[in-house]
């Protein structure tokens, strides 16, 4: 297979802070070089101060070279962030909101080799909020996108591991790659499932190491202890920036590698 039927792309997880965002200005350029990657997605919903996402943070994020940012649960926590996202078709909110919600849940986007790609975002439903059902409304689009591309890519911000292993089997074979975030932890079960579709049941998070997923754990552990109400900072210690890399066969549109990657700030 000549390389340039092959597209390579870079997932990165859900990006927490001023700190995330630091390690990413410092390496991704340097992955790009590294893998030769066409395609670079990321979960921004936490990029704003922990929580949320705006404009200033998500243009500074484009520039660092991510083409397509994802969110989730937060996306909404920034309330100055809606009308940008009604505008910007590069940041994607869960396709599974009602109709008239804001901004989109999927686009076809032309990576910098001019491959058409489609990518969706989806929420689960498992101890998060009610919306409707991510397996049906998220296959549907699938279906549509199909008529455009082959190569398709969803992020699933899920909870439950159950829900997102069941989403992936579900769509096995109809999609490139299901990638899961919303935990912030990396998980060591990357694989291609039978008929060809990457899977990671968490990507991981791009933020500070030595944390309570991206908080300061002074902060958290007094949660946990008191039960009373806190606000969290995120910490500002070393970070990590979590990621997958996935090689697809631009024809079929079935994955060839996926590789999980954690790199720790110098």
């Amino acid at each position: 297979m000549q390389n340039n039927e092959i597209l390579k792309v870079l997932f990165i997880g859900d990006i927490v802070g001023k700190s995330g965002r630091q390690i990413i200005k410092t390496l991704l350029s340097k992955l790009i070089e590294k893998y030769n990657v066409e395609l670079v997605i990321a979960n921004g919903e936490n990029a704003a101060g922990g929580f949320g996402l705006t404009e200033k943070v998500a243009e500074e994020l484009f520039s660092y070279g991510i083409d397509i940012i994802t969110t989730g649960n937060h996306v909404w926590d920034k309330k100055e962030v809606i009308p940008y996202i009604a505008k910007e078709s590069r940041i994607l909110r869960p396709i599974n909101y009602p109709e008239g919600v804001p901004g989109i849940g999927s686009i076809v986007f032309k990576t910098r080799k001019n491959k058409l790609v489609g990518i969706i975002n989806a929420s689960g439903r498992i101890f998060m909020n009610t919306l409707d059902c991510p397996f049906r409304v998220t296959k549907k689009e699938v279906e549509r996108i199909k008529n455009q591309t082959k190569l398709i890519l969803i992020d699933f911000h899920a909870e439950a591991t159950s829900e997102k292993i069941a989403f992936a089997m579900y769509l096995d074979g109809n999609v490139s790659a299901v990638i899961g975030t919303h935990t912030h932890v990396q998980t060591a079960d990357e694989k291609i499932l039978p008929q060809g579709t990457a899977y990671i049941t968490d990507v991981g998070m791009t933020g500070p190491e030595y944390s309570v997923i991206g908080f300061r754990e002074d902060e958290v552990i007094e949660k946990f202890l008191y039960q009373l109400p806190k606000k969290f900072e995120v910490s500002a210690k070393p970070s990590i920036l979590s990621a997958v890399y996935l090689e697809i066969d631009s024809q079929s549109g079935k994955s060839l590698k996926i590789e999980r990657l954690m790199i720790r700030q110098n």
